[in-house]
Parts: C-alpha cells; structure tokens; sequence
C-alpha cells in the first residue's frame, strides 16, 4: 500500500450524530461537521468517555475479572488515555474537578453492574467501528459500543447512556437515542446481511434498561430515511444554504456568537467538503 493511499482523505459520511445535528437545526450541523467551530468540553461529555474508555477496557480483561473493583481501578488509565487524545483537557479542567469528575465515573461504573454481569458473557466486540455505503450511495460510518452474538447467532447491539436529560427534553434525548441504535441497526444488517434481534439502551445514572425489537420492514424504511437526511445534506452543501432551526435545544447550543436567530453571523462558508471526511 503506497504512503498517498494511506493518507488519502476518506469521503464525506453521514454518522449517527451529524444526522441528528442537521434533523435539529441544518446550521448546527454545518458548524460542526463543514466549519468545524470548536466547542467547549462539557463534563458530561468527558464523563461520559470516561465511562465508554473505562467499560471498552474492562472486557479487554478475561470474564471472571471483570469485577466493580475492577472497573473502578480502569477509570484512571481511561482518563490517561482521553488526555493522550486530548492533551488540552488537563487545563480546561482543575485538580479538584477531574478528581470529582473521575470519581463520578467511578460511580456510574458501580451502577452499571446493577443492569448486566459482565463476567458471565463476552461480547463480539466494543467500540466497534461500522462503515457501510447504501444502495444510492450514502456512506454510513459510526462506533457501536458493544456488539453481542449469541451462541445461536442472534445479533444484540448495545449503547451505553451516562447522563440524564432534563425533564424537558427527556422525550428528544430518547427519540435520539433510538435514531442512533436504529442507524446501527441499518449499517448491520447492510454490512453482515443480518437483523440485530435487539437494540439496547443502558442508562447507567438511572439504572434503566431499554430494549428494543427492529422489524425488517421498520429498518427498510429508516433506510430510505437516512438516504433522504444525506440528500438534504447534499442538497445544503452544494448551495451553503443551511439555515437555522430555533427550538428548546438552541438553550444547549455552544454557538449563539454565530447564529442569526441570537444575533450573530456565520463565517464565509467554506464549500462542501468534497473529499475531507466531516466529524463524527
């Protein structure tokens, strides 16, 4: 393999979070995925890789291992590792925050085992990269967090949710959430040619587990939805024309200072991105 295909950027894609980015608001999904607006890291972003880093460790160990003290002990390396990626967090964060916030870690690991046994399965994979192109070529690309296959060959894909949602947009967090376990479900059955037999949710902070059955059909349809997401998107990109969308979720947006619906401008597009790969 030649040094130029190695580093030869990959297309543009559509992933589980820039879907939902422009289904919210068209210019949030422009600010992050064509301008590449920085964001502050929030604590439960950090939180919740901690969590993610700490788990995907723990079933690197053998089943009978994977004990609370265990996973506990892991919150340490997962955080050595975050920093590794992103050596800027050491200042964004104090001292007494990251010892609060690894000990936060600590505690949704804890309640973790109260929803699954972890020594008593081993799963196919953890934080297992997907990459797919549908039949009209949209190119889907994501990270599932745990894949598990039965003895029988029975596919179970799981998602890990460390943060509660305020009540008021508890329904979208959950819609959301759903919209991502069935893009996964998409890309599986494209992939491997075989229909996830469950969907699961762990909300690790509220001690919930939701489970959920895709139907062939179901995922046929939501197929054709993301294919139609990626025209839109297309659509947007060739004419830069992505406009705002203002709801209850502009309260969480990081980018007010260039948004008109708050009184700001936009940077000069930069045009679609025809090789470089948006974020993920």
């Amino acid at each position: 393999m030649t040094q130029q295909t190695v580093d030869a950027p990959r297309r543009p894609a559509l992933s589980p979070s820039r879907a939902s980015d422009f289904k919210q608001c068209p210019l949030l999904y422009r600010f992050r995925a064509i301008d590449r607006l920085p964001e502050p890291s929030s604590t439960a972003q950090v939180r919740g890789s901690l969590v993610h880093g700490a788990l995907e460790l723990l079933y690197a160990l053998p089943a009978p291992s994977r004990v609370p003290d265990a996973a506990a002990a892991l919150v340490e390396p997962a955080w050595q590792g975050i920093v590794d990626e992103r050596p800027e967090l050491v200042a964004e964060f104090e001292p007494q925050t990251r010892i609060e916030l690894l000990e936060q870690a600590r505690t949704l690991l804890s309640g973790y085992y109260r929803l699954e046994d972890p020594t008593r399965f081993d799963p196919e994979s953890c934080e297992q990269r997907v990459e797919v192109e549908l039949s009209d070529g949209t190119l889907l690309r994501g990270f599932v967090d745990r894949i598990d296959v039965a003895p029988t060959g029975e596919l179970r894909v799981v998602d890990y949710k460390t943060g509660k949602a305020p009540p008021e947009a508890r329904a979208l967090a959950e819609a959301k959430a759903m919209f991502q376990m069935k893009f996964y479900a998409v890309a599986l059955l494209r992939s491997r040619g075989v229909l996830p037999t469950r969907l699961r949710l762990l909300y690790l902070a509220d001690g919930q587990v939701l489970d959920y059955t895709p139907e062939l059909e179901e995922l046929h349809r939501f197929e054709k939805t993301l294919m139609a997401i990626w025209r839109a998107i297309q659509n947007a990109g060739a004419t830069g024309d992505f406009r705002p969308n203002p709801s209850r979720m502009c309260d969480w947006c990081a980018h007010h200072r260039h948004c008109p619906v708050f009184g700001g401008t936009p940077p000069p597009y930069p045009g679609w991105p025809a090789t470089a790969e948006p974020a993920a």
